[in-house]
Formats: C-alpha cells, structure tokens, sequence
C-alpha cells in the first residue's frame, strides 16, 4: 500500500512564487517614497524648530530648500510649503501626492500632507 504523497505542487508553487513576486514588487516600488516622506516630515520640523519667531515665509522655505538638497528631497521645495504662525510659532506644513506607474496604464497614487505641529 503506498503512503499519501504530500507537498506542493508545480502549479501551488508557481501561484506562490507570483504573489510574493507582485508583493515585492509594490514593495520597492513604495518603501522609497516612504522614506523620502520621513525625510520630508524631518526636515520641515528642523526648519520649524531652527526658525525665529520673526522669521520671514521667504527665510523659512530658503532654509528647507537647503535642508532638502542636503537630505536629497525632490518630492517637494520650499515654493510648496505653507508656513503660518501661530502662537507666536512659525508652523509648517505640506502636502503634496506621489503618483507610481506599475505597469501599462495602473498607476498607484499616494497622498502625503504632514506639519511641524503634528
């Protein structure tokens, strides 16, 4: 009598190599953007952190455009930020959407907004 076979089969294994293909895919194509918007979300606190109250809007983008080229930041420039006070406090903030093309004509689109009092 022989014993049941059991484990995967070609077609089992070719589906699961696809998916975890698919998802790596998304993955590398995503985790880079993430990054750059930690990086974004870092540099407009230094600015808003490192600003004078009496700081004018045009010193304040001047300073993340120089924080940006230091952190090689080229989702978005100093011309897109909204700088306000409030308090007494220079408060910035952004927003700005990442479009990702995967493949023919799907595309992923991320929206990033964040500020220095989040």
């Amino acid at each position: 009598m022989k014993a049941r076979q059991r484990g995967v089969t070609l077609s089992g294994l070719l589906a699961g190599a696809f998916v975890v293909a698919v998802v790596a895919l998304l993955g590398m194509k995503v985790f880079p953007e993430y990054m750059e918007h930690r990086a974004i979300a870092s540099a407009v606190l230094k600015v808003a952190a490192g600003a004078a109250p009496e700081s004018s809007v045009r010193q304040v983008r001047e300073a993340f455009d120089r924080q940006a080229n230091v952190d090689y930041i080229s989702a978005i420039t100093g011309a897109d930020l909204e700088v306000t006070k409030e308090g007494g406090a220079i408060v910035v903030a952004y927003s700005y959407e990442k479009r990702i093309p995967l493949f023919a004509n799907v595309s992923l689109i991320l929206d990033f907004t964040g500020s220095s009092r989040d």
